[in-house]
């Protein structure tokens, strides 16, 4: 039997018998990501645990957030999420498009609830906002992530552009709040 016959057998072999999984994950418009959250909160990382999930197939992290703000929702001084991936001694498990959190991560996170388990991020990475100080206007700020435009079509990314600056904290709090204020898009939920 030829080589390259062989090496297509064992790969059919293979595929037969290995467990394939993906993940999609479609781009959420800001609106969704605000009206599809059951918790948005503001605060700081205490804590962060890896944990096998799935009879040791892979690793979650438990995520601590010390809260300082509830924009919605609210469950106390400080709520518990998980995400997927982590490491425990030498295993590593990452989740292309999962956040990963430091101790000391200052964040605004949207939370969902999907069962009676901890909260999860909306979205993977498009429900994590990172704040950052701003050493010109000494505020804390969080920069405005690329997202669906309110209209049909993508935004376009542009290196520098005035429309991903980051924004005062504040600012930031008050466009969450005027989006909870517009309620749910229509043909949502």
């Amino acid at each position: 039997m030829p080589y390259s016959r062989r090496a297509v057998l064992c790969f059919v072999w293979c595929a037969l018998f290995a467990p394939l999984d993906a993940t999609v994950l479609i781009p959420a418009e800001f609106r969704e990501i605000v009206n599809g959250s059951d918790i948005i909160a503001s605060g700081r990382v205490i804590d962060t645990t890896p944990e096998w999930g799935d009879n040791r197939k892979r690793i979650d992290t438990r995520v601590t957030l010390q809260v300082g703000t509830y924009l919605k929702g609210g469950p106390g001084e400080t709520v518990v999420f998980k995400v997927p991936g982590g490491e425990i001694g030498r295993f590593r498990n990452v989740m292309v498009g999962a956040p990963v959190f430091r101790t000391g991560d200052e964040v605004v996170v949207f939370l969902t609830r999907r069962t009676s388990e901890e909260p999860m991020v909306f979205g993977l990475n498009q429900g994590v906002f990172r704040i950052s100080f701003d050493e010109q206007t000494k505020r804390r700020v969080v920069v405005r992530p690329a997202v669906l435009a309110r209209g049909e079509s993508p935004e376009i990314v542009v290196r520098g552009s005035a429309a991903r600056r980051s924004v005062p904290l504040e600012t930031f709090g008050a466009q969450v709040q005027a989006v909870l204020a517009e309620g749910a898009p229509r043909g949502a939920r």
